[in-house]
Order: C-alpha cells, then structure tokens, then sequence
C-alpha cells in the first residue's frame, strides 16, 4: 500500500500501548513500518530494475530482521542528536525490545502490502513466488480516514481537557489507536468476504459457452464492492466489472474479450527479453501486443497484465496507472533487442 498508511499504522500500534514500555518506540514503528520499501532505490538502475527488485527481498521474512537492524541504527544515530542537544526522552530505550518493534513494523508491512493485487514475495531469495491477497486498492480512504481519525481525534481531546485544567496524561490516545487498528482490521475481514462473492460469481457461470479455467477479482478504489474481473478460458480473456453487493456481473455491459493470439518469433523474442522474463514472473494476466514500424524497421511489442485494465472508467489517472505498470520492447528487423523499459518512455 501507499506509504501513509504504512506510516500511520506504525503510529497506530506504538500509540496502541507499545510506546508505554520503552522510550522511541513511536519513531521505530513508523521508520520500520516503511523501512521495506527502500527497495525503491533499485529504480535508480532502470525501470527494468526496478521491477525486478521492488517488493524482493526487502519484502521478505529474510530480509525482515536486516531492515529492522537498521531501523534500530538510525533511530539510534537519531537518540545521540538528541542526548547531544541536551533534551531526554520520556523513558529510556530499551533497545532489545525496539529491535522487536522495528521486526514487527517490517513485518506489518508485508501484510499490508500483501492485501492488495500488486502482490509479495515474503519468501525470497529461496522462491520467488509472487503471492496477493488482492482485496484493498493501493489507496484506501476508509481505512486512511480510521487510522487518522484514531490519532488525531485524542489530541484534540487532549487540548480540551488542558483549557479546563484536568490532569495531563502522559500517553494519550491508546483508544483512539486502538480503535483505528480494530477498524482497519474489520475492513479488511469485509473486503475478504465480498472478495469471496466476487471470485465465486465469476466461476459460476459459462463465458461464451465455455467454462473458466481460472478466475480472479480485483479491488478498485473507495467501493468495496465493485471489483475488477478477469477470467481465462481456453481460447480468450475477459475482463469485466462484478458488484458482489448486488451480485452482478458486468452491469454496465463494458465487458472486453481478448482472444489468445498464437506465438510469433516476435512475441517469444520480445518475451526472452530480460523486461520479458521479468514481467512474466510477476504478471497473473498477461497480454502481449505487437505494433509494426513502417518501412520494416521491427517491432514494438507491449506487455500488460489485465489485473491492472479498470473497466469502469478511463480517466487520465486510470490510464497513466496501466501505461506505468505496462512493459515495452523494442526489437529490430532482426529481432534483436534495440530498448526495453516500463511506463511510457
């Protein structure tokens, strides 16, 4: 998921009753509750790269214990600024335990981004096997809203209780960020169930007189019932749109047919490509296109993943989201390999 609510759920668990038994528990959680995602630095090597690497061994139970040590470092590079500039903390740190906390917060993260269709590889560098759960959308405003409700709610009652002159407590907001964590929990129990409905919709009929070989739905954004299809057949794609509240299927009547095209010398020389190889290791739906430059110069071939193809609309978010998680090859006359990269060159 997005890294704010990464952050925020880190707040979250350390305002939960964590940050009571040592002192910087709260900045440990939020460090190590987005320290995975320092995989991002692989984009600096391509796109290419980058997805090769994004959500790797950072986003592993292996590597979870190495991001959590340097969590702990740079909390404690952080702590030494602190006591340098003569101010303390309210309890001392425990760092034993803050190694657990910075462990748990990269753990969390995995979980959090396992909920959504992009996926995980939680057991890298030994399978490398993607796995999602595919039921929250990358941004997901209720559970935003429950997680900043949770923390900011208490310290407005904070600032009430001090006009009046109540007592001042030291930790506050533990129901507030209880309350959000329940919520977020809920939500995902609620997604998992229409998710359900969804998938089971989508096996139970016959598309074109034929049956599913495999079926899968897809979150979209805010509804969480409305859910991006995709089923497979033996002869075609067909991506549609499921309202598993009203137990529906396409009900606007946009469902796209993609027929399997046969293999070319293009397609399998565009898919030995390394972009070729990668994106095919990650995508559940793959679809290739091929487009032929003029005066027989070669081939540009596309890669897509229909996961990503949302029916409903075709705004310019929607379109720039597909276009950047979307594969290009560029072969000669020859079939060589003239460029690769991802998203729009």
């Amino acid at each position: 998921m997005e890294p704010i609510t990464h952050f925020l759920t880190g707040a979250c668990m350390a305002r939960a009753g964590l940050n009571r038994k040592t002192g910087l528990a709260t900045l440990t959680l939020v460090l190590a509750a987005e320290g995975p995602d320092i995989d991002a630095v692989s984009y600096f090597g391509g796109s290419v790269t980058g997805l090769q690497h994004h959500r790797g061994i950072t986003h592993s139970f292996v590597g979870a214990p190495f991001i959590a040590a340097i969590t702990v470092g740079v909390v404690y590079g952080i702590y030494r600024l602190i006591l340098k500039s003569g101010k303390q903390t309210k309890l001392p740190p425990n760092w034993k335990l803050l190694y657990g906390y910075a462990l748990l917060g990269s753990l969390t993260h995995i979980l959090l981004d396992f909920t959504n269709n992009y996926g995980v590889r939680p057991f890298a560098p030994f399978n490398l096997k993607w796995y999602s759960w595919d039921i929250n959308f990358i941004v997901e405003p209720i559970i935003l809203a429950a997680l900043i409700l949770g923390l900011v709610v208490p310290g407005l009652f904070s600032l009430v209780t001090e006009e009046i002159g109540a007592r001042k407590v030291p930790f506050r907001g533990r129901g507030g960020a209880i309350f959000a964590l329940v919520s977020f929990a809920v939500v995902l129990l609620v997604r998992d169930f229409e998710h359900r409905k969804a998938v089971n919709g989508l096996k139970a009929v016959t598309y074109h007189d034929l049956d599913p070989i495999r079926a899968s739905a897809f979150p979209t954004s805010i509804n969480p019932f409305v859910w991006n299809g995709v089923v497979e057949t033996h002869d075609f794609f067909e991506t549609t749109v499921v309202d598993s509240n009203a137990g529906e299927l396409d009900p606007q009547h946009n469902a796209t047919v993609r027929y399997k095209p046969e293999e070319t010398p293009i397609t399998l020389a565009a898919k030995k490509s390394r972009l070729g190889r990668v994106f095919l290791d990650w995508a559940q739906y793959p679809v290739v296109e091929v487009e032929y430059l003029s005066g027989d110069q070669g081939y540009i071939v596309r890669f897509l993943d229909l996961r990503f193809n949302d029916l409903r609309f075709n705004s310019n978010a929607t379109r720039r989201r597909r276009s950047i998680l979307s594969g290009t090859v560029v072969l000669d006359s020859k079939l060589n390999v003239v460029d690769m990269y991802m998203g729009e060159r």
